[in-house]
């Protein structure tokens, strides 16, 4: 295993030739702050120091004034104290937590698209000190005390030149869960005691040191922070913007060698006529429909990767655009490091090609919940709380095990239905959910996006020709849009609750 981890390192390189200044800024910072972003940073310094390291809305920094600037703004803030971190993509947002990093302090990182009393909630529940926050959010903000990201520019200017603890106590990270079925919880992030995580995503996923990657996806989500740690340990130059443009996105791809993105973004990348050269587009966040997988290899090429994952257990299995060309409903097979078992209600593992309950174990498990609760386990896997199979060594996710319903005393699972529905003609976005139903206890309802010279009748019958009778939804309603939380999932629970 651990040949296998440092091959692909070198392979990325990420482990290559140092000279002196490298080595001693690798070595000094691994001493100072252990395997952090304040580690990543001084190391960049030392390594590359003029290469860009952001490139946001309010221009570019290097490896080397990130990693200064940082060490001023972290005098800002007290070891032990907990941030709530409430703001878009661009540099704020990076140097904010680094600087969390280096005196210690707890960084819980916000969902931009809470409402005032879901912050208040998580304030209390987090138990938030301050927050650092962008001004367009003042107005949601519970009393606390806060530093409005406008203002971090006169911190890092004003703040000593003096050293910080060396070996500070380790802040805890803390994600969000998406609060799609209700108020988000806290979800502890570990820690990295190795690059053997970085190297478990780049044996699937080819980045190389120095690439320019575009993340699109929101950086408070594991995936967007995922992007962001796997940039600086490849000494990448990470390209941010605040707001998600479609145009602007592609536009800023054409000078990138990769992009990270979620779904819904790519689909509408996909609506515009720019086709940028690049080597890689990663996919994570939500499920990806097998039509936006097939268009965007027939247009962008064999470069889209799709990380299948989740806040608790970070990667499960990433698809290769190869695997998507065999199949581009495939959730893909597991990197390097990572364990994975479909087992049924008893734990016992299913047969190839039964649906059951998929369970992960890697060295990114997170720590549990805030309010003390975790997910199953079992054997040293965890639950992703989905359900999937296997077919040809390739995972399929069947979709969420709380989002299976019992249609007739079937079992009826909504994203085969949706994979279905979201490849016809004309449609852009599908949701389908159960409902309770008097006479078969459960019953499938549709939400369709696009072609509105589509029937219901249409739609009843596809799905009749294709799968079981209890499949086919009871109700189909075509509205403008479907309600999406600031990641890209769609909140099933407002639709439901909205009928």
């Amino acid at each position: 295993m651990l040949t296998r981890v440092l091959l692909t390192l070198v392979k990325a390189g990420v482990i290559r030739p140092l000279g002196p200044r490298g080595l001693a800024a690798t070595a000094s910072g691994y001493l100072h702050w252990n395997i952090t972003l304040a580690w990543g940073y001084q190391t960049g310094a030392g390594r590359h120091p003029e290469r860009a390291a952001i490139i946001d809305d309010d221009g570019v920094l290097t490896y080397a004034e990130v990693d200064e600037r940082t060490s001023r703004l972290a005098h800002a803030f007290r070891a032990g104290e907990r941030i709530g971190l409430l703001c878009r993509n661009h540099r704020g947002f990076i140097e904010t937590l680094t600087a969390c990093t280096k005196i210690g302090a707890d960084a819980v990182l916000l969902n931009t698209g809470l409402s005032q009393g879901q912050l208040a909630q998580v304030a209390q529940d987090q138990e938030i000190d301050r927050f650092v926050a962008d001004r367009e959010f003042a107005d949601l903000l519970p009393d606390r005390p806060v530093i409005f990201t406008d203002g971090l520019e006169s911190l890092v200017l004003n703040g000593p030149d003096k050293p910080l603890p060396r070996r500070p106590p380790r802040g805890r990270l803390i994600i969000l869960t998406s609060g799609t079925t209700g108020t988000p919880k806290g979800a502890r992030r570990p820690e990295p005691a190795s690059l053997a995580p970085a190297a478990a995503l780049l044996s699937r996923i080819p980045l190389k040191h120095g690439d320019v990657i575009s993340i699109t996806s929101p950086l408070f989500h594991a995936w967007g922070l995922a992007a962001f740690q796997l940039g600086l340990v490849l000494g990448a130059t990470l390209v941010l913007r605040r707001r998600f443009d479609p145009e602007q996105a592609l536009r800023d791809a054409e000078q990138c060698t990769a992009m990270f993105v979620v779904p819904v973004m790519l689909q509408r990348m996909l609506e515009t006529p720019l086709r940028p050269k690049l080597r890689i587009i990663a996919s994570s966040g939500s499920s990806l429909p097998p039509k936006v997988a097939t268009r965007t290899l027939e247009e962008f090429g064999p470069v889209l990767y799709n990380l299948y994952g989740s806040t608790e257990v970070s990667w499960a299995s990433i698809a290769t655009p190869e695997e998507m060309i065999q199949d581009p409903g495939t959730a893909g097979t597991p990197p390097l490091g990572t364990r994975l078992a479909i087992v049924d209600d008893a734990g016992k593992p299913v047969a190839p090609g039964e649906t059951g309950r998929i369970f992960v174990g890697n060295e990114m498990l997170f720590d549990g919940y805030t309010n003390g609760t975790s997910k199953e386990s079992l054997d040293g896997l965890m639950a992703t709380g989905d359900l999937g199979y296997l077919r040809n060594g390739l995972l399929f996710v069947a979709g969420r095990d709380d989002e299976m319903i019992v249609s007739g005393g079937e079992n009826v699972y909504p994203r085969e239905v949706e994979d279905l529905l979201s490849q016809l003609d004309g449609v852009t976005e599908v949701a389908v959910l159960g409902v309770e139903d008097e006479q078969f206890g459960q019953r499938l309802v549709a939400y369709m996006v696009g072609d509105e010279s589509l029937t219901a009748d249409q739609v009843r019958d596809h799905v009749k020709a294709n799968l079981a009778r209890f499949s086919v939804p009871r109700d189909v309603f075509f509205v403008n849009e479907l309600p999406r939380n600031a990641a890209g999932k769609v909140l099933k629970r407002q639709l439901r609750e909205n009928g």
